[in-house]
């Protein structure tokens, strides 16, 4: 809670002064890096998908490792089906509210003269 409170009274000038041009850089910088991020994060969680396939095949007579096999590519298709259930939603509710971000640009109102 106090670290919310430090952070609070620290982005509050920006509010105070109406300057929400660093603001709308600083959520634009973070949309940007979740974008480029995304695709890493899928592809990394298909890698463990089959990196526990490649360890499931191989375990030929051992059964610790083709357990540890098996809850690798679990856990796989749960962070992929997770991932991409996140991304459905936020897709169609921003259908549903008629958001879209190409088209529609939010202005944000300012003071004149400052």
């Amino acid at each position: 809670m106090k670290k919310f409170i430090i952070a609070a009274l620290l982005i509050s000038p920006s509010f105070a002064f109406a300057q929400l041009g660093n603001v709308e850089d600083i959520l634009s910088s973070i949309g940007n890096l979740v974008d480029m991020a995304l695709p890493v994060v899928v592809g990394l969680a298909l890698l463990a998908f089959f990196w526990g396939l490649v360890k499931f095949i191989f375990a030929a007579g051992d059964e610790a490792a083709k357990d540890q096999g098996k809850r690798i590519m679990l856990w796989g298709i749960i962070a992929l089906f997770v991932m991409v259930a996140v991304w459905g939603l936020v897709a169609f509710i921003a259908d549903a509210l008629g958001i879209t971000p190409d088209e529609n640009p939010v202005v944000v109102p300012t003071v004149p003269g400052l």
